[in-house]
C-alpha cells in the first residue's frame, strides 16, 4: 500500500469513526495529502478492490433481473477496458465522452479511462446532436463511448469522422466495447498523474445561461467526495441506492465516488421509466441501507404511498434541489426516518448537510461539512457576514478548498465572476442561525422584491406543495403597476386534480392562510414547468414569459382578486 493510499484511508476512517459527531469531525478532519502522484482509480479503488469479493455494483433491470460485480471483478473489467482503450490510442490527458445509462459498461469505462490518466466527460443521454456538437468542441473530445441507439446523434455531426467512436453493443462503423473482454486483466502501470491534473469535465445543467464547463482534478472529486460519504452516512458494507441520471455530477457523487470511498455497494436502477411502488419493493429485496433521491422523486413516492419502511433502510437523504419541510415531515410520518437534506454543486462536492446524529431543524440544509470553508458574504458590500445573518453562500479561497473545481474551462469571464473578492461564489443565498445551521433562501437571480419586501421563491413554494393538489411549484415575479412585482405561482398538478377555478381558489386560499400578507401568492397558473435535461426548473424561462405576457397585456392566470373571499388585506 502506497503512502498516498495510507493517507487517504486514515482520513476516510476518521470520518467513519466520527460519523455521528459532526462537531468533532469539523475540529479534527483535514483532507489527506496524497503526495505528488495520485490516480484514485489505481491508488484507492484498485488498492481496496483486488481480491475483494464484496459486491461493488448492482444494476437492477425493469424485467426484475439484476447484474452484480464484486470489487475484484469490477477492477479486472476496468483493467481490460483500459488496455483496450490504450490500444486504440487513448492516453493521459485525452478527453473521453461517456454517454451511457445505468449499465455495467458505464462503471468499467469510467474506471478504465481514469486508470489511463484520461479526462472523463460524463454526458447525459438526453443530450441532443446540437448540444453534443457544442460539448465535443468545448471539451476537446477525442473519443465517444455510447449506446447503439444514441450513436446516431453523433454520426450526423461533421466532427464525428475525427473521433474514436465506441458503442456498448454493436453498430456499423463503430468499435464495440465488448472487444475489451479479450484483453488481459491485472494491474496497469500508474499513469503518473499529479493531484492537480484534470480528471473530469462536467457541463452544468444550464438553468439560466449556456452550460458552463467545469473542470475537476485528480483530487477535487475523488478525494473531495469524502464529504459526500460523510453526509450520506455510508459505512463499509452498506448498500447505497442513488436515484440520479448518468452524465450529471450527482450520479458521480452517490453512485461512484462516495460508495467506493466507503467500501459500500452502489445499487442502481436501469429503468426507462421511474416506478415509485417498484422502487420500494427493490429497496426491500436488495437490503438497501441508504437511499438518496431528489425532491421530485420523494414527492412521487409520497403520492404513491410509501407503505412500510424497507427493513434494512437506515439513512435517507435528499439532494439536487432544496427539499421542502412538508416532504420531510410526510416521509418521517410514514417511515419513521428523517430525510436529511444536503447541498452542493457540480463545481464542488457536498458543502453543507444534515449529517447522521445531528439535530434536524425544519427547512434547514444543515451545517458546513468537515474541510469545506463555507462562509456567508453580504451581497451589497462584499463583506463577510459573521454569526446570525443572511448572505451569499461562498467558499473562502484563502483556505484552498480541495473539493472545489479548477475553474470554468475556456470561460475566463465567468471564472473571474465566480472567484471575485477572494471567494468562490455559489450564486445561492442562505440564512444562518445561532447554531450555525444554514437555510436556503434562493438563487441570487431568483430572489425578488414585491412592494419593497424581499421574496424567497423557495419559501413560498414550500408552502404551496403542502397542498395535496400541488405536485410541483415555481414562484416568479409578475409585473404589477402598483407593487412593481407580485409573486406568481406556476403549478404542476398532482394526479387526480384538474386545472379549474375551484382548484386555483383552494390553492390560493391555502397559501393565504399559511403566509404573511406581504408574502401572499397573488397569481396562479397551471403549467407544464420548463426544466433542464437534468430536471431542474428553469425559472428564467418563466420570468421571461411573465414579461412577455405583461407587454402583450395577456392574462392566462387566476388571481386572488378573482375570488371575493380572497380579497382584502389578509
Amino acid at each position: 500500500m502506497t503512502d498516498a493510499t495510507t493517507a487517504f484511508r486514515a482520513a476516510r476512517d476518521l470520518l467513519l469513526d466520527l460519523r455521528e459527531d459532526h462537531t468533532t469531525a469539523l475540529e479534527r478532519f483535514t483532507f489527506p495529502d496524497v503526495g505528488e502522484r495520485w490516480c484514485w482509480a489505481i491508488d484507492w479503488f484498485d488498492a481496496t478492490a483486488r481480491g475483494n469479493d464484496t459486491e461493488a455494483l448492482v444494476v437492477l433491470h425493469e424485467d426484475g433481473s439484476r447484474e452484480a460485480l464484486t470489487y475484484d471483478a469490477l477492477a479486472q473489467a476496468s483493467d481490460r477496458t483500459a488496455r483496450w482503450l490504450a490500444g486504440h490510442g487513448i492516453g493521459r490527458g485525452d478527453a473521453v465522452m461517456i454517454m451511457l445509462g445505468n449499465q455495467v459498461e458505464l462503471w468499467t469505462t469510467m474506471l478504465g479511462a481514469m486508470k489511463l490518466g484520461a479526462v472523463v466527460v460524463p454526458t447525459a443521454m438526453a443530450a441532443g446532436s446540437a448540444e453534443l456538437s457544442d460539448r465535443l468542441d468545448r471539451a476537446g473530445v477525442r473519443a465517444v463511448v455510447t449506446t447503439p441507439e444514441d450513436a446516431e446523434k453523433v454520426d450526423v455531426l461533421p466532427e464525428a469522422a475525427s473521433l474514436l467512436r465506441v458503442v456498448a453493443g454493436q453498430r456499423d462503423g463503430w468499435l464495440s466495447l465488448s472487444d475489451a473482454d479479450a484483453c488481459e486483466a491485472g494491474a496497469l502501470e500508474h499513469p503518473g498523474t499529479a493531484p492537480s491534473d484534470p480528471l473530469l469535465l462536467y457541463f452544468t445543467s444550464g438553468t439560466t445561461l449556456r452550460p458552463k464547463l467545469v473542470q475537476h482534478t485528480q483530487v477535487s472529486y475523488p478525494v473531495g467526495h469524502l464529504t459526500t460519504m460523510f453526509w450520506l452516512g455510508l459505512l463499509p458494507g452498506d448498500r447505497h441506492l442513488n436515484i440520479s441520471s448518468p452524465g450529471w455530477a450527482k450520479h458521480a457523487w452517490s453512485s461512484f465516488f462516495a460508495p467506493f470511498n466507503a467500501g459500500a455497494t452502489a445499487v442502481v436502477l436501469a429503468y426507462a421509466r421511474f416506478d415509485a411502488s417498484r422502487l420500494v419493493a427493490r429497496l426491500e429485496e436488495e437490503r438497501v441501507t441508504t437511499l438518496c433521491a431528489p425532491p421530485t422523486v420523494w414527492r412521487m413516492l409520497i403520492h404513491a404511498d410509501l407503505g412500510a419502511k424497507p427493513a434494512a433502510l437506515r439513512e435517507v437523504v435528499g439532494a439536487g434541489e432544496p427539499l421542502n419541510p412538508e416532504v420531510i415531515g410526510q416521509v418521517e410520518r410514514m417511515w419513521g426516518v428523517a430525510v436529511r437534506d444536503g447541498y452542493g454543486q457540480t463545481e464542488t462536492t457536498a458543502q453543507i448537510a444534515n449529517t447522521p446524529g445531528s439535530v434536524l431543524k425544519p427547512g434547514s440544509m444543515g451545517r458546513p461539512l468537515p474541510g469545506v470553508p463555507v462562509v456567508l458574504v453580504d451581497e451589497r458590500t462584499g463583506a463577510l457576514v459573521e454569526g446570525v445573518g443572511e448572505g451569499e453562500l461562498c467558499l473562502d479561497l484563502s483556505a484552498s478548498p480541495l473539493p472545489l473545481m479548477t475553474g470554468y474551462q475556456g470561460d475566463a469571464e465567468r471564472q473571474a465572476e465566480a472567484t471575485a473578492g477572494g471567494w468562490y461564489h455559489t450564486g445561492d443565498v442562505a440564512t444562518r442561525d445561532e447554531d450555525g445551521y444554514l437555510t436556503y433562501v434562493g438563487r441570487t437571480d431568483d430572489v425578488f422584491k414585491a412592494s419593497d419586501y424581499k421574496i424567497s421563491p423557495f419559501e413560498l413554494e414550500s408552502v404551496l406543495i403542502e397542498h395535496p393538489a400541488v405536485s410541483e411549484a415555481a414562484v416568479v415575479p409578475a409585473p404589477d403597476p402598483l407593487r412593481l412585482a407580485v409573486p406568481k405561482a406556476y403549478v404542476a398538478l398532482a394526479p387526480g386534480y384538474e386545472p379549474t377555478a375551484e382548484t386555483a381558489r383552494d390553492v390560493l386560499r391555502h397559501a393565504r392562510e399559511k403566509l404573511a400578507p406581504y408574502l401572499r401568492v397573488r397569481r396562479l397558473e397551471f403549467f407544464d414547468l420548463p426544466k433542464t435535461i437534468s430536471g431542474k426548473i428553469r425559472r428564467v424561462e418563466l420570468r421571461g414569459r411573465e414579461e412577455q405576457l405583461a407587454e402583450a397585456s395577456i392574462s392566462t392566470e387566476f388571481r386572488d382578486s378573482d375570488f371575493p373571499e380572497l380579497r382584502g388585506s389578509r
